[in-house]
């Protein structure tokens, strides 16, 4: 088994964990133990943090120190030096927007796995020739929904895909329901308003309805 082989293990094992991965904006790292524990407690245990603040690594660190039973990643990485940070930090995978070949070498060359984003199939055609077998998604929605993911699954089918962009609680199932999705992406788990105001058991309900879609 090669080193991609064998981190796209770990990471179809991770996105398997739930039907929804949350992306959380961190903007007070005093919110990411309890956010993520209330995560866990609704039967949401892989959650991505991404780098869109200045908290974010520290509270990576400190969800994968504190928060029993939860998978941190670390999102919207984009160089070789966020993947080592996040590493370091704590991080159990990373997911990046998009795929650009330096980031991919550094990729290669890591124990972290990476869950890179494709918007077409030749980018997806391209990600499967290095031996990538799980790919977010990315814009979900704008660019082209569940509709285009499922044109994808016959010509495609050695690949798994998290969709991630635009996806709300309503419109989930219609990507859940495709034979080459594993999970979706999703902010809404963690809305900003709730994080604000230390809502937990608030953002324990939306993720006890996320985690119900797997048998919906």
């Amino acid at each position: 088994m090669t080193g991609i082989e064998y981190k796209q293990n770990i990471l179809a094992d991770i996105l398997a964990l739930a039907p929804v991965v949350p992306v959380v904006i961190v903007d007070d790292v005093g919110h990411a133990v309890p956010m993520a524990r209330a995560l866990v407690a609704g039967g949401i245990r892989a959650i991505e943090v991404t780098l869109r603040t200045s908290a974010a690594l520290d509270a990576i660190h400190a969800i994968a120190a504190e928060v029993e039973g939860a998978a941190v990643g670390v999102g919207t990485v984009l160089d070789a030096e966020q993947l080592q940070a996040a590493r370091a930090a704590g991080a159990r995978f990373a997911v990046s927007p998009g795929a650009t070949p330096r980031l991919l070498d550094a990729a290669d060359a890591d124990e972290l796995p990476l869950l890179p984003g494709v918007a077409t199939a030749g980018e997806a055609m391209g990600l499967l020739e290095r031996g990538y077998r799980h790919l977010k998604f990315f814009p979900a929605v704008p660019a082209g929904g569940a509709k285009l993911l499922a044109a994808w699954a016959s010509p495609l089918p050695q690949i798994r895909f998290c969709p991630t962009g635009g996806i709300g609680l309503a419109s989930a199932p219609a990507f859940l329901a495709l034979p080459n999705v594993v999970c979706v992406g999703g902010s809404w788990l963690t809305p900003k308003d709730k994080l604000a105001t230390g809502d937990w058991a608030g953002i324990q309900r939306l993720a006890r309805e996320a985690a119900a879609l797997r048998s919906a």
